[in-house]
């Protein structure tokens, strides 16, 4: 009812707007006066000349001067046509007779047939409000967006965010309703997102959604920059993403890059720099408060006469990021090209905390053969130096006494054992990553008739990378270690990991008796995938000299301490798989898909399995019955069903695996390592397989003012695989990996854009996204495996409190389980409510796992009901504004650093809200819904203001400067870290961390010029 009622009010909110707009312009016309002196008479139409008909013929083209393909053609005798896959027409008409042309997305036009001695050239123009022509990207092909059936969200590089994305998904946060792009990390720069569309689709499989690069399915994000990205679309439903079977259970992401086109030589280069300020920080006492408390007698602490601030100590106060991208673009229409040269240097808010990266990337297009053949290469490769070393630590300085100092009276670094010098570590270790990734594919294409295409498409990705650790012989490590005190450690390790995939298609497209288009593609697609690496490491170092260069140096591998590793592990995918996509009239549309996959990390008996999918569109404002309708411009409804999988398993999932056993004396007096089982096989081993409905709808009111969409989805993920207790005989090992429970998922989306104002000098424009979902487990145990919960969310910190997330059978995913507030005995001891309602002390609490005993109960969820975000773009002349709000509500948060730093038992520095809002306890750590908190926030995401200089120059194309700011303010009543860096992904959401990635404030200034 609650979303029901707020989408209803955005909706209404909006249409507001919109007829405020439309009963403006019409209440301005003068309607006082009134000519009544004479009554006019409308003068009949002129009569057509139908006698002498003649057929008719020409093309019509869209704004680009492209064929036209399907758009109607209807004559005042009632003749009809429909134009040909080469926008070619022809239809019997008189010369004084009116043609009318009309087509979804176009203005209507009418022109007089004429003679016909010559050709007609119809050019149409693009109707306001809806563009109908965006081109959306929906795996081995494209269609226009009014040929969409299924539930697809496709964000232009125009819409992305403009704050200077570490990754590619940030480009697009809160863009796309439905789809939670949430940075754990903050701003650290060597930190990933956590992406997961309409919920939680598996327990121990693959949950996020399959990224696909330039139609190269795991794509490698490293790859990208956000100045050579076109647009992002996104698969949300099972109809559109079972083209990709297998890996497609949570959703497809397909990134376009830019890409070559014919024109003069152009050169763009664009630039910007950051700097990042802090914004929240947990309110732990300072040295001056802790001496305040000591002197009132409110604590009984040491003061050491130090006054430090140890998480000033990890702040990088002059971090600046800068990020620097040249492209050049051009060609003729035979050949084109774009190479693109990037430089980015970002800076973390922590000291030795950074990431440097060199890119190149190269597109080229080649025609030939009288057009019919088109060939393309892309090639790009990415240099990262990465300092790993700092972005952590904060929850060691935070819980020190702040009159403590990082040095001793000598000059040297001050140790203990109960937390470390973090400041003394980052300038006595090192930690750093040198990586390279490689993408290199090809495509070519060939006409072999008019309208039948075969394709070839392969592709290799390489990725690999060097871990470099080394800690100096007098740091805090080498002293208090167990192993070898006083020798340094060092460790080096290597990843290399390579894809390599071949995909040869056969495109065919057709429009036959005037009124139908057929589109249908068929493939096959072989994957394969291989993964190695090595690692070592060691202690006992004379000195630091070698760093990690040189593990052979310390002195522990003979004694059996040091470390020595490598792996090696492989899979194969392949599939056969089509697509057809049906139109009638440009009004009706039908899309049906079929993926046959088979996957060598599957059981003998299920390697293969077989991904369905169907779909149809109805655009309900071309009917007859629409055409007079001035409110509804654009009305399109869909529905679509589909079959997807989730292969995202370890490799050898299935089989019987060999692992060492210890070393053992064998009857020839010598030493050897015994092997043995430490897997079942399970021949039976399946996919996931998740079925879900969609029903959709596409539309455009007040004059196409206002427009957007709605979703309405169902799923259902079935034989989800997690470990289950085997009977010993007849498996080897006490767990086996299977298929058994049922996870399931509902929800609605909506997104809206409401075109406000539009003039010559002024635009403002509104876009809206918000989603809702639902998502349970509705099994987890069959007739031979039995378990009905999982365990989730360790607590951490003080106390060994266990887990935070239970999830029962039937239950809502995200629940957090856990005693009830009743509050405090005189003494400061807790209370808290058993299952019959009565205050009891802890010891009386059933803490049993069985939810029909246990006094333990639903204390909250963390995962958000509600996702909305609201943008707001202007423009006046030369100057652009938008400022983009994101937020997240109706949830709960678990302060675990409440729980630690909130209780005076505690010997550590403290939060200042001891001594206030936790001032009653005096008893030990606990976890109850004492301390959950509602994380319901909104936040000022991005605030950007930029100017276009008109420079009448034929040097300079286009001159854009902006500023932007982020993170700016956020408003919730949440009293711990930042909300929205808090885990909402995942079966373990909801747990805020005692020591983050410290929110940050960031500014920052760039510039795009184009010669």
């Amino acid at each position: 009812m609650k979303i029901k009622l707020l989408f209803s009010a955005v909706i209404l909110f909006l249409c507001t707007l919109g007829f405020r707009g439309y009963a403006a312009n019409f209440f301005q016309q003068d309607t006082t006066k009134k000519d009544t002196s004479k009554t006019q008479v409308a003068a009949p139409p002129a009569p057509q000349d139908t006698t002498r008909q003649k057929i008719i013929t020409g093309i019509v083209v869209d704004e680009k001067s492209l064929p036209v393909p399907g758009v109607g053609i209807k004559s005042a005798s009632g003749k009809s046509a429909v134009t040909d896959a080469a926008g070619k027409f022809s239809i019997p008409a008189g010369p004084t007779e009116m043609l009318s042309f009309s087509y979804l997305g176009y203005t209507a036009q009418s022109k007089a047939a004429g003679n016909g001695n010559a050709p007609l050239t119809i050019r149409l123009v693009p109707s306001e409000g809806v563009n109908l022509q965006d081109v959306v990207v929906v795996g081995y092909g494209t269609l226009d967006k009014k040929e969409v059936t299924s539930a697809v969200a496709h964000v232009d590089s125009a819409d992305f965010r403009q704050s200077g994305s570490r990754n590619a998904l940030d480009l697009i946060q809160g863009k796309v309703a439905g789809l939670q792009i949430t940075r754990t990390g903050g701003s650290n720069p060597n930190s990933g997102v956590g992406i997961q569309l309409r919920g939680v689709t598996s327990v121990t499989g693959s949950q996020s959604p399959l990224i696909v690069i330039d139609g190269i399915p795991g794509g490698n994000l490293d790859l990208l920059q956000q100045d050579d990205i076109q647009s992002i679309d996104v698969l949300k439903d099972g109809s559109g993403a079972a083209i990709y079977g297998t890996r497609a259970n949570a959703g497809v992401i397909l990134i376009t890059t830019k890409k070559g086109k014919p024109g003069p030589a152009k050169f763009d280069y664009s630039s910007y720099v950051r700097r990042e300020y802090l914004y929240r920080r947990p309110d732990f006492m300072t040295a001056s408060e802790l001496r305040a408390r000591i002197a009132s007698g409110e604590l009984e602490r040491t003061d050491y006469g130090h006054t430090s601030d140890f998480f000033n100590d990890l702040v990088n106060n002059n971090n600046i990021s800068q990020n620097h991208n040249l492209a050049l673009s051009g060609g003729s229409d035979n050949t084109s090209y774009r190479a693109s040269l990037n430089f980015r240097d970002l800076q973390g808010f922590a000291k030795e905390n950074g990431r440097q990266e060199y890119g190149i990337r190269l597109n080229l297009n080649q025609k030939g053969f009288d057009n019919k053949l088109l060939a393309q290469i892309n090639l790009t490769t990415t240099f990262n130096k990465a300092n790993q070393l700092g972005g952590g630590g904060w929850e060691d300085q935070f819980k020190r006494n702040p009159t403590l100092s990082n040095y001793n009276d000598d000059g040297t670094f001050y140790f203990e054992n109960t937390s470390t010098n973090q400041f003394a570590r980052l300038l006595q270790e090192t930690n750093k990553r040198q990586q390279q990734t490689s993408s290199v594919d090809t495509k070519v294409d060939y006409e072999i008739v008019p309208g039948l295409k075969a394709s070839i498409f392969g592709a290799v990705q390489r990725n690999s990378y060097i871990d470099g650790e080394y800690r100096a012989v007098n740091g805090e490590y080498s002293i208090e270690n167990d192993i070898y005190k006083g020798g340094g450690y060092a460790r080096r390790n290597t990843v290399l990991e390579q894809n390599f995939s071949v995909e040869p298609t056969l495109e065919y497209r057709t429009t036959f008796a005037e009124d139908h288009s057929l589109t249908g593609i068929a493939g096959y697609s072989y994957r394969y995938e291989v993964f190695e690496g090595f690692n070592a490491n060691n202690l006992g170092f004379l000195n630091d000299l070698f760093d990690e260069n040189n593990l052979n140096a310390g002195n522990q591998l003979a004694a059996g301490k040091a470390g020595l590793g490598s792996y090696k592990n492989d899979n194969t995918l392949i599939a056969f798989f089509g697509r057809i996509n049906y139109s009638y009239k440009g009004r009706y549309f039908v899309q049906a898909i079929y993926r046959r996959e088979g996957s060598s990390r599957f059981g003998v008996n299920n390697k293969w399995g077989d991904f369905p999918a169907f779909s149809a569109g109805w655009t309900i404002s071309e009917e007859e019955f629409m055409k007079d309708n001035k409110f509804i411009n654009y009305l399109k409804l869909r529905a679509g069903f589909g079959v997807t999988g989730n292969s995202g398993i370890n490799n050898y999932s299935s089989l019987v695996t060999l692992g060492t056993g210890g070393v053992y004396l064998y009857p020839d007096g010598q030493y050897r390592e015994t092997y043995g089982p430490d897997r079942n096989p399970n021949p039976d081993l399946k996919w996931e397989k998740k079925k879900e409905y969609n029903v959709g709808l596409d539309f455009g009111l007040i004059n196409n003012k206002l427009s957007g969409s709605l979703d309405v989805y169902n799923r259902v993920t079935q034989d989800l695989l997690d470990n289950y207790d085997s009977p010993q005989p007849p498996y080897i090992r006490g767990s086996i990996y299977t298929n058994v429970g049922t996870i399931s998922a509902k929800g609605i989306e909506l997104a809206l854009n409401y075109k406000a104002i539009t003039n010559d000098n002024f635009t403002w424009s509104v876009d809206f996204a918000g989603s809702t979902t639902s998502n349970r487990l509705d099994s987890y145990s069959n007739d031979t495996y039995k378990r009905d919960n999982l365990f989730l969310g360790d607590i951490g910190g003080y106390g060994a409190l266990g887990t935070a997330i239970r999830t029962y059978e039937g239950g809502k995913l995200g629940e957090f389980w856990g005693k009830k507030f009743a509050g405090f005995t005189e003494d400061g001891k807790w209370l808290f409510y058993n299952r019959a309602g009565e205050k009891v002390r802890n010891d009386d609490i059933n803490n049993s796992p069985d939810r029909d005993v246990t006094d333990y109960g639903v204390i909250g969820n963390g995962i958000p009901k509600y996702y909305l975000s609201l943008a707001n773009n202007f423009s006046y002349k030369n100057f652009d504004f938008r400022i983009f709000l994101r937020g997240k509500f109706d949830y709960q948060i678990l302060n675990t650093t409440a729980i630690s730093y909130g209780n005076k038992i505690s010997g550590d520095n403290l939060l200042n809200s001891t001594f206030d809002k936790y001032a009653e306890i005096d008893d030990t750590y606990m976890y109850s819904d004492y301390y959950m908190e509602n994380g319901s926030h909104l936040k000022i995401d991005e605030v950007t203001l930029g100017y276009r200089f008109g420079l009448k120059s034929k040097f300079i194309r286009n001159f854009r400067v902006y500023a932007t700011g982020q993170n700016l303010a956020t408003i919730t009543g949440y009293t711990g870290n930042d909300p929205d860096f808090v885990s909402d992904t995942g079966l373990a959401p909801g747990i805020d961390g005692r020591g983050p990635y410290p929110s940050t404030r960031s500014f920052l200034m760039g510039l795009t010029i184009g010669f």
